[in-house]
């Protein structure tokens, strides 16, 4: 017969073993640990592992009371914040970057307050802090090596500088890929002044390395409204040094100087230009006679379209929502509002992930392409009550107003991917009886009275590059057409522009393409003598037709 008492007593016995070897255990691992000394080779470490015993582990109270203590002597930044705060207010929190992992968030030093020198002992820049730029210098190296076509162009054209004597005062993001273009410019004679075009946008290291290298910066992560238009007069209206070209995104630059020194703007020999927003208003201006300089509209480049607007953002909009929100997308309803080329990458993100996407569109062209891609087009009045995330990129103002967001149920998500903040109409959540509710990084809980919250992203700024990153290798497309859009400008004989806007040459766009196949291993076919007379081609391109829809 079996004797209960017996095999108790020899369990505990046992459990009392084990427990014994345990503490032994950690003593021993705890002794190699701390020792300064001592090192532990993989044997020892692989016995001490194997000697903790599997099985009936022993379970200690937990110290709830101790822990709740020990957690409240540090303190927590307010949560929440008044939605009657202004948003230069906001942009001014001090909050860590998912795309720059150096920020710091305990320094709240206004930059505009510092006096900083970086080794050379020039202090004409304004960056969160010039100490960051060693680790800036490493993010740009990483960035080089997906942007080959660009390095190719620099190595090639480096010898000849066709920009001696460019004068490039630049307001776009301030991203380690941006930086590759920057140097690239100045290795090809010019001379360059830099601001940010997004408060949310720049990277501080990177802004700190360029700062280092000698390149005029004036940008960091949280600018507020005042800050971002004082870093664009900083970078125009400096002594001794005039811009003669602008490299312009978004447009904020050139209507700067255009208002505020029309004196230089009319020195100005061209502008390049790449957002939707800032050819808008390129065009506005050519259409009322007051645009008195010849501008390169990059933006509608193939090169820029097809591959910035559509693959970039058909990766990075997935990017920006996981990161802040941690969403996942398999059965969410979507609304992409506007199918352009931004919209396009959006919705082909979304969808492959099992999201139901509708599409809204003012334009019957577009409208049926997302008809035919299997999207349903809809008002968004038609769907706002039951949709989990809005997305709007569109380029236009009040796409998403305060009375859709009033419909919207708990827990929906609002985002903008089109280059203003203009497209939800965040202006009207700032009122009283809503409260804001800051999360983490660029996400906000805006709370309805009743409890209702719907939580938007980057205060309505582009969310891909204030939230996440892009990709490398379809920023270097884009640069590498910026560069030659400054380079065709700047060189360009008296007269073959004249004031007005420009698409960037078809062959110029096959150039870029053509640096880029080499990444890919990619071959070329190449036409016959008779296969290019049947067409009617020049062997060496252009290809197709300015008015050819790729």
């Amino acid at each position: 017969m079996s004797d209960p008492v017996g095999e108790a007593k020899l369990e505990l016995k046992q459990a009392s073993k084990e427990v014994k070897e345990s503490e032994n255990v950690a003593e021993k691992y705890s002794a190699m640990t701390v020792s300064k000394n001592s090192e532990m080779n993989m044997g020892e470490l692989s016995s001490a592992f194997s000697a903790v015993p599997t099985h009936k582990p022993v379970k200690k109270q937990i110290q709830f009371v101790e822990d709740k203590q020990e957690f409240s002597r540090f303190p927590t930044k307010a949560g929440r914040r008044s939605l009657s705060r202004s948003i230069s207010q906001s942009s001014t929190d001090s909050y860590s970057s998912a795309a720059s992992y150096t920020d710091s968030s305990d320094d709240e030093t206004s930059p505009r307050d510092k006096t900083q020198v970086n080794s050379k002992g020039s202090s004409d820049f304004c960056v969160k802090s010039i100490k960051q730029a060693e680790f800036g210098r490493r993010e740009i190296e990483i960035a080089e090596q997906d942007m080959s076509a660009l390095i190719s162009l620099r190595k090639r054209a480096q010898s000849e500088k066709p920009l001696a004597g460019a004068k490039i005062v630049g307001c776009t993001h301030i991203t380690a890929q941006t930086a590759v273009l920057i140097e690239t410019l100045v290795a090809l004679g010019a001379q360059c002044r830099w601001t940010a075009c997004n408060i949310y946008s720049t990277q501080n290291e990177v802004a700190a390395a360029l700062s280092e290298s000698g390149v005029a910066v004036f940008a960091w992560k949280g600018e507020s409204e005042d800050d971002f238009w004082w870093c664009i007069d900083r970078c125009v209206n400096t002594e001794g040094w005039q811009p003669n070209m602008i490299l312009d995104d978004g447009g904020d630059l050139t209507h700067w100087m255009y208002k505020k020194y029309p004196n230089v703007f009319k020195k100005i020999r061209g502008i390049v230009e790449e957002s939707v927003t800032g050819v808008h208003r390129l065009y506005q201006l050519s259409k009322a006679g007051k645009l008195c300089v010849p501008a390169m509209n990059v933006n509608d480049s193939v090169t820029k379209q097809k591959f910035d607007n559509l693959y970039c953002c058909r990766e990075s909009i997935l990017d920006g929502l996981k990161r802040t929100t941690d969403v996942m997308f398999g059965g969410k309803q979507v609304v992409v509002c506007g199918y352009g080329e931004v919209g396009k990458g959006c919705c082909a993100a979304l969808k492959a992930l099992g999201a139901i996407v509708y599409v809204t569109e003012i334009d019957p062209i577009c409208a049926l392409q997302a008809c035919m891609d299997g999207f349903r087009v809809v008002k968004l009045n038609e769907v706002i009550r039951h949709v989990d995330i809005i997305i709007t990129c569109t380029g236009n103002k009040n796409v998403v107003t305060r009375d859709q967001l009033d419909r919207m149920k708990n827990g929906s998500i609002v985002c903008n991917m089109g280059h203003s903040n203009t497209e939800i109409d965040v202006a009207s959540l700032r009122t009283p009886e809503l409260t804001w509710e800051r999360v983490r990084s660029q996400v906000d809980h805006v709370i309805w009275p009743d409890g209702k919250r719907v939580i938007l992203l980057a205060e309505g700024r582009l969310l891909n590059l204030s939230c996440s990153t892009v990709p490398t290798f379809v920023l270097s497309i884009t640069a590498t057409t910026q560069a030659l859009a400054l380079i065709e400008l700047y060189n360009a004989p008296e007269g073959r522009y004249k004031q007005d806007v420009y698409l960037l040459p078809k062959k110029m766009d096959e150039y870029v393409a053509s640096l880029h196949l080499t990444t890919f291993d990619a071959h070329l076919t190449e036409l016959s003598d008779e296969q290019a007379k049947y067409l009617g081609l020049n062997k060496n391109g252009p290809f197709k037709p300015n008015y050819y829809r790729y």
